[in-house]
């Protein structure tokens, strides 16, 4: 092979390497859980949010990823105190994920850790604001969302100057130290119980004032019932006596009302076996037989 043709080959050669370095510097690829962030020395040029192919200038422009999945920061365990003084131990993470990566970048040097200290810090504070601000027992007592509302309450927008969004804070350990869990627990088992005890005497005692109550009214309703029947019965009583009146009102009405009132004793009288009826000489049955 002549000089001219090795030479000829060396440039073709150089020119297409010079070309594939050109080219791998201007192409880079975001994936669908990335954002992809174009500087220009050192400047944040441009965010690429959806996935694919991109093109940007050789040797000038870089281009940093930044995840878009939610990120969990587990914080350390650390002793709370709460209002009334008391020692907790608390265990908790952090649910975020970056909502503007220009503002992060600028803000946090685009730095996952310094965006992790910054959680530590604030997410710490709203922690122990919030329980020292409630006593241990509601603390105990009440472990049903509440704290972790009052939580993300205490937050708020804080961490939006970061580029941050805060997802969820949640609690895995919010308990008393060991040395002192059996006598706390056994207190409040206690308190419950003369809670309880204060309950059920109340409530006996209504129960009580009711029964009394309605004993008292049934002795009325029975007492006017009663009442209410003699009254009944004393003007049907009257009644009968007026009806009588009236229909025995001459005196042969009135012998054969008591003819009649005579039949039927000595009917009643001749029941069983026996008929034998001894009578006196006087008696109104004798006289029937006269």
């Amino acid at each position: 092979m002549s000089g001219k043709k090795i030479i000829t080959t060396v440039v073709v050669v150089a020119v297409l390497l010079f070309a594939l370095i050109i080219l791998s510097n201007s192409l880079f690829i975001v994936q669908q859980n990335q954002y992809g962030v174009v500087l220009e020395f050192g400047a944040v040029r441009e965010i690429k949010n959806a996935p694919g192919l991109y093109f940007k200038t050789p040797f000038i422009q870089s281009v940093s990823e930044l995840p878009k999945t939610v990120l969990l920061y587990d914080l350390p365990i650390s002793d709370v105190i709460t209002a009334d003084k008391h020692s907790m131990v608390l265990d908790s993470f952090t649910l975020w994920r970056i909502s503007d990566p220009r503002l992060f970048i600028e803000s946090l040097s685009g730095s996952l850790s310094n965006a992790e200290s910054r959680i530590n810090a604030n997410v710490y504070n709203a922690l122990k604001t919030v329980i020292s601000s409630q006593n241990q027992e509601a603390i105990i007592s009440g472990r049903d969302g509440e704290i972790v509302k009052l939580v993300m309450q205490n937050i708020g927008s804080s961490f939006d100057r970061y580029g941050i969004e805060i997802l969820a804070v949640e609690t895995k350990t919010l308990d008393l130290p060991d040395d002192n869990k059996d006598a706390v627990y056994t207190r409040m088992i206690s308190e419950r119980n003369n809670i309880a005890a204060s309950y059920t005497a109340e409530g006996n005692a209504d129960a009580k004032q009711i029964r009394n109550a309605a004993d008292r009214k049934v002795e009325v309703i029975l007492s006017e019932a009663q009442a209410k029947a003699e009254t009944i019965r004393a003007e049907g009583d009257a009644e009968y006596m007026r009806i009588l009146s009236e229909v025995y009102d001459t005196a042969e009405e009135a012998d054969f009302y008591t003819f009649m009132i005579a039949l039927d004793a000595l009917k009643e009288s001749m029941t069983g076996e026996e008929k034998t009826l001894i009578l006196d000489a006087n008696s109104p049955i004798a006289k029937l037989f006269y």
